[in-house]
C-alpha cells in the first residue's frame, strides 16, 4: 500500500494547541460574546462556559495558540550509514517565535515541489490552524501552505487519518487507537491531548508538551511505515535535535 509515498520525501508534523488565556474571564467582553456565539450550538447545558472555554478553546484558531510544533524526517545518512530519523521541535510562550523558525525551515528546506507533510488528521486540523495563527501573527505563509490553486492530487499533504478512513466520510480514529490495533509498540507518555492546556497553564511544563509532541510526531511516522508494510523505527535509529 501507498508505494507512491516516498518516506525520505515526507516531513513528519504534530501541533500542540491552547486556549490563548487560562481563564475565560480575561478575554476581553467583546472576545466572550464571539466566543459565546461561535460554541452555543456545541456546549452541553451542564458545562459552565468557564470550564467549556478552558477544554475546548486550543482547537479554533481564533481563540487558542501553538505552543509547541514537532517535526520529524528522514536524514540523509554518512557514507555506510542508515537513515536516521530525525526530530525536532519548536516551543515556547511568544507563539510568533515558535512560528517563525517553522516557517523558515518549511521555506529553506522543504518546498512542495520535493516534499509533502504527513500528519495524523493533518488536513483538517494542524495545517489550518497554523495558517490561521500565521496569518494572526502577521507571519509570512510557508509556500508549503499556498495550497488554493492546487488541483486535488497535487495538495502536498499525506494524512494518515483519511487513509485509515478508506473513503468514509464518518469515521474519526485517534493516532492512539490507530497505534494500538497497528501493533506499534507505545512510546511511554504519561498524558494525552486532553491534558495539554492544563499542563500549559496549571504546570508551566512545556517541556513535557514538548516530550508528548515528539512522541505524537514519531507515532505518525511508525503508522506510515506500517502502511507501507516497512519495518518500523529502532530505538537507535531516532535522534533528537535539540
Amino acid at each position: 500500500m501507498l508505494h507512491h509515498v516516498n518516506v525520505r520525501k515526507l516531513l513528519f508534523v504534530d501541533v500542540e494547541t491552547v486556549p490563548q488565556q487560562p481563564l475565560y474571564a480575561l478575554l476581553t467582553e467583546k472576545m466572550q460574546k464571539l466566543w459565546t456565539y461561535r460554541t452555543n450550538r456545541f456546549k452541553p447545558n451542564d458545562v459552565p462556559i468557564e470550564q467549556y472555554y478552558f477544554d475546548k478553546a486550543g482547537v479554533y484558531g481564533e481563540f487558542g495558540k501553538v505552543v509547541c510544533i514537532s517535526v520529524g524526517f528522514f536524514a540523509k545518512p554518512n557514507e555506510g550509514e542508515n537513515y536516521k530519523f530525525r526530530v525536532k521541535s519548536f516551543y515556547g510562550d511568544d507563539e510568533a517565535a515558535v512560528l517563525l523558525p517553522f516557517i523558515q525551515l518549511l521555506d529553506q528546506h522543504f518546498l512542495p515541489e520535493h516534499t509533502k507533510m504527513c500528519g495524523h488528521n493533518i488536513t483538517e486540523f494542524d495545517v489550518p490552524f497554523l495558517a490561521r495563527r500565521i496569518l494572526i501573527n502577521g507571519l509570512p505563509m510557508p509556500q508549503m501552505f499556498n495550497v488554493s490553486s492546487f488541483k486535488p492530487w497535487e495538495v502536498p499533504f499525506v494524512d494518515t487519518m483519511r487513509i485509515w478512513k478508506f473513503g468514509e466520510y464518518r469515521n474519526y480514529t485517534s493516532l492512539q487507537l490507530l497505534s494500538t490495533v497497528l501493533d506499534i509498540p507505545d512510546v511511554k507518555n504519561d498524558m494525552d491531548g486532553s491534558e495539554v492546556a492544563t499542563v500549559y497553564w496549571h504546570d508551566k511544563n512545556l517541556e513535557r508538551i514538548r516530550q508528548y509532541c515528539e512522541t505524537d510526531v514519531l507515532a505518525v511516522a511508525q503508522v506510515l511505515l506500517r502502511f507501507k508494510g516497512q519495518e518500523l523505527l529502532k530505538d537507535e535509529e531516532i535522534v533528537l535535535i535539540v
